[in-house]
């Protein structure tokens, strides 16, 4: 396909998310199983086209004072693919299955436009309503955090130390250019590159079938190292969900103790039995759903909750849910949360750790759950993260995000991952 068919079907792609409301991961799967004769390079073209169209639709909207899918489209190619409009406009005349050019109206404001005297939210693209949480949580710097969020991800790789080490994974992944993570200890970075290039199919790699490494963004390691799961230790991952998380602290223990998995959704659990084959874990009990946990209670060294959130810090990954999250729909998991907190709880011995984490950006989600989790248990006392980042990683590698080092918040801004909050709470002796 030529560049005008690649930008048509990215028009139909986004007026088809924004018409039927659905994820834009399935509406570009349908699109192709409809349009078989469309390569892989055109179907990564096309997609690349859709999300770099989505994270930054505010501003493209602006610049071009056009919100509808053609315009998003053309200003993906003028503000961040390198055309400029003679260039693109000749490119575009004599291709048959080229969208209509735009208005000359459009391309006159584009190039007469200033960004920097629009709303502040449509500087940082972000939904209006959720300015106020972004100001609460990084003060001056909220609008430079938030344009963070618009980049293109990497695809970051955690190394299997059960079966591999990171060398004998770069070298079988020679040919994707992967490079050392520069915080995670056993991560691997492909760069997310520009324009249609796409990523490298890395789940078709035999390494990957020997479960040398498991896909899981750089910001989610991070997380997992700080919890200093140890071999021998008795863990509950409470909300494990897909697993990720799990497999990571698997192999932390060196296959040494017990982790029980646990998710409330058996749909979201499905996938851990094969990555948990994969991976060679022999110290993980997954737990169906309505299994009875009752004989954990008092009795874990650490509780994992993974708590259902937002989502705001894996908006680079998944544009579309940014501008799909409602009030109402940020109140539901601020209850869900402080539910999962209350039920976790009990399974802590005493001494133990409760660890709390979010892939959200917004305080009410992090610093206000666990404070006030704190205030209202009095069995629980929030412990520095922020000493064990130092501990674990030292003041030479990118540094979180904290207001008092007693909680941590990784961002696109600040450490180059997804967003995550991370917490700890240890529960009193005799408590």
């Amino acid at each position: 396909m030529r560049l005008g068919g690649r930008m048509a079907a990215a028009i139909e792609v986004l007026e088809t998310v924004e018409r039927q409301k659905r994820p834009v991961a399935e509406v570009l799967k349908d699109w192709g199983a409809a349009h078989r004769f469309a390569g892989s390079g055109d179907r990564a073209a096309i997609g690349n086209l859709v999300y770099d169209a989505l994270r930054q639709k505010l501003s493209h909207a602006y610049l071009m004072d056009d919100n509808g899918a053609p315009a998003l489209v053309h200003a993906v190619l003028l503000r961040q693919w390198g055309f400029d409009s003679d260039r693109l406009i000749a490119q575009l005349r004599d291709d048959r299955f080229a969208p209509e050019p735009l208005p000359e109206a459009a391309l006159d404001a584009f190039r007469t436009r200033d960004l920097s005297r629009a709303p502040a939210h449509v500087q940082a693209d972000i939904p209006e309503w959720i300015e106020f949480a972004f100001e609460e949580n990084f003060g001056d710097d909220w609008i430079a955090e938030a344009r963070a969020l618009n980049r293109r991800p990497p695809l970051d790789l955690r190394v299997n130390t059960l079966k591999a080490d990171r060398g004998k994974v770069r070298k079988a992944l020679a040919r994707t250019s992967a490079v050392p993570t520069r915080i995670a200890a056993n991560g691997l970075r492909i760069a997310a590159g520009e324009g249609p290039s796409r990523l490298p199919n890395i789940t078709a790699e035999p390494a990957h079938a020997k479960g040398w490494f498991e896909i899981q963004d750089e910001g989610s390691q991070i997380v997992s190292e700080l919890i200093f799961a140890r071999a021998g230790e008795q863990l509950l991952d409470y909300c494990a969900g897909g697993g990720g998380k799990t497999l990571a602290l698997s192999a932390a223990m060196d296959n040494k103790g017990q982790i029980h998995a646990w998710d409330i959704d058996k749909t979201r659990l499905a996938p851990i039995f094969e990555r948990l084959r994969r991976a060679g874990t022999r110290n993980v009990q997954v737990h169906e759903a309505d299994a009875d946990l009752g004989g954990l209670i008092g009795r874990m060294d650490r509780v994992l909750v993974d708590a259902p959130c937002s989502g705001t810090g894996t908006w680079r990954r998944r544009p579309d849910t940014k501008w799909k999250l409602t009030r109402d729909a940020l109140e539901a998991r601020l209850e869900q949360q402080q539910e999962v907190l209350a039920a976790a709880a009990p399974y802590v011995r005493p001494g133990g750790f409760l660890i709390y984490i979010t892939c959200s950006i917004l305080p009410q989600e992090n610093e206000a759950q666990v404070y006030n989790f704190c205030e209202d248990d009095g069995d629980f006392e929030l412990v520095s993260s922020g000493e064990a980042w130092q501990e674990l990683y030292g003041d030479d590698r990118p540094q979180p995000w904290s207001a008092d080092m007693k909680t941590i918040t990784l961002t696109p801004a600040a450490t180059d991952t997804d967003g995550f909050f991370f917490a700890v709470m240890q529960r009193r002796q005799g408590g």
